[in-house]
């Protein structure tokens, strides 16, 4: 599960995306997407921190997607904000640590389901990108090309 500041900065990347280069207030940006204003302005101060958005400064400032939408992708955001997608520590690639109860990596059977699980999430997330789901909201996009219909019957009692 990803946390909200991640689903936050993603609707406000996306927004930007789809404003093609304008530049945006926080306060507008928040508005728009129903995100509180003070969240919004830690979120986005990180993200160009780390070279994703820019901001502008005067009247027609705020703040603007700094690289292409196509080169943003949802795994880096994810990872930025939220830390390793990894959903046991043992199969984090940036912050792996031994599961305190297991005895045996290699043979853990637990692991072995969860490292497809990973791996699956890692290539979906590391591939899509802003420009990607954007396209996605408009018509058939590439997150269309997923057939989410079996795991919706799977996770329904979840």
């Amino acid at each position: 599960m990803i946390s909200q500041r991640s689903r936050y900065a993603l609707r406000a990347l996306l927004f930007l995306a789809r404003e093609g280069g304008r530049s945006f207030p926080v306060a507008e940006i928040a508005r728009c997407q129903s995100i509180p204003r003070k969240f919004l302005e830690q979120i986005l101060l990180e993200l160009k921190r780390e070279g994703i958005v820019d901001s502008r400064r005067g009247k027609a400032g705020g703040y603007v997607l700094q690289r292409p939408a196509d080169t943003i992708t949802f795994g880096e955001v994810l990872r930025l904000l939220d830390g390793p997608i990894a959903p046991l520590p043992c199969l984090s690639r940036i912050a792996y640590q031994r599961c305190e109860d297991c005895a045996d990596e290699g043979a853990c059977e637990i692991r072995r389901v969860f490292a497809r699980v990973a791996n699956s999430a890692r290539d979906i997330l590391d591939r899509t990108t802003i420009a990607d789901a954007g396209a996605g909201a408009n018509g058939r996009g590439p997150l269309d090309l997923l057939d989410l219909s079996s795991t919706s019957k799977a996770t329904e009692g979840a």
